[in-house]
């Protein structure tokens, strides 16, 4: 039994009761990913014949319109027979070789009361390629591995990631209280399709929520480093001005960039300095006069994610002007 990925040279083997995801992955075929647990839509993918049991993934993921058009996700679909798949966006597909990395910390900042900013230099493994926006899983011993998305450009050597710490959280708690300077981990990616859409010309727009600025970061000093000409503009949702961070680097980029534009906005205490109050789609929603020629990345919490999305689909904008990435379950 396998399954024919349309584009790919080669029939991946297939075990009975697999997922199209797993099976992919195990077979070593560039297949993007997320969650793997039926809530971010990352792996949809379109089913073009065979037999495939449907597991329980939420309506965020994949909507009833696009499963009455035979898209699944990858994630959730069990094989039961031979089975042919095509991939979403497949001209739009980036990718990059796979690398497991061991890296070093090499320098540890503190953002925020709860964000730490790592800088890690690849000891072996590498070289390490990535498009602006995606992420990487870390794994700092056993038990204590995440997804977390790379802030720094892909023409960068090291590699810069803001880790929040989560209550309860055993990697996050790690990365907050034990991790130092001169430890060792292991770097697996890149993973994610929420990436920098390089031959778009036309105007962006970045919603981040808390660390979500991360890949948004990556995505923006991408972009202005390439003197992309058209708008820029930058959505940044936090709870209080203590959860604020990095607003030095954006007022550098908005002096130095006519076209860049960006607005912080708290959501549990009244603006300082000028900020906006509220809910960083509401101040979205209030800007935002269309979508036309628009491109949009998303990132950070599910709820924040889902109400910027609703947003921009209001406003006219296709899925595939939409490119989000929510932090599930982080840790």
């Amino acid at each position: 039994m396998h399954i024919t990925l349309e584009g790919h040279p080669h029939p991946v083997p297939v075990e009975a009761g697999d997922t199209i995801l797993a099976s992919m992955i195990r077979a070593g075929v560039p297949f993007p990913f997320s969650c793997q647990a039926g809530n971010c839509g990352t792996c949809k993918c379109e089913l073009l014949s065979g037999d495939v049991l449907e597991l329980e993934y939420s309506e965020h993921a994949l909507s009833p319109q696009e499963r009455a058009k035979n898209i699944i996700l990858a994630c959730r679909a069990q094989v039961w027979d031979d089975t042919a798949v095509r991939r979403i966006d497949a001209e739009e597909l980036v990718l990059h070789p796979s690398r497991v990395m061991r890296c070093r910390v090499a320098a540890l900042e503190e953002l925020t009361h709860d964000i730490r900013g790592l800088r890690l230099e690849i000891e072996a493994g590498g070289p390490f390629t990535f498009s602006a926006g995606q992420y990487a899983q870390l794994e700092f011993g056993p038990g204590l591995s995440r997804h977390y998305s790379m802030a720094g450009t892909p023409s960068e050597h090291a590699l810069t990631f803001h880790v929040r710490h989560m209550p309860g959280g055993n990697t996050s708690s790690h990365v907050a209280t034990r991790l130092k300077v001169g430890d060792t981990l292991k770097v697996s990616g890149p993973l994610g399709i929420a990436y920098l859409r390089e031959a778009h010309a036309g105007p962006v727009l970045l919603v981040a929520g808390g660390s979500g600025l991360a890949p948004n970061q990556s995505i923006l000093r991408t972009l202005l480093a390439r003197a992309h000409a058209a708008p820029v503009t930058l959505y940044f949702g936090v709870r209080s001005e203590r959860d604020m961070y990095h607003g030095e680097l954006l007022q550098d980029l908005a002096a130095r960039h006519p076209n860049f534009r960006f607005h912080v906005v708290l959501s549990e205490q009244k603006g300082e300095r000028g900020r906006r109050y509220g809910l960083v789609h509401e101040a979205l929603a209030a800007d935002l006069a269309g979508s036309e020629g628009l491109m949009a990345y998303l990132a950070g919490p599910p709820v924040m994610v889902e109400a910027a999305t609703a947003v921009l689909r209001a406003k006219g904008a296709q899925p595939r002007q939409i490119h989000a990435d929510a932090f599930y379950n982080q840790s």
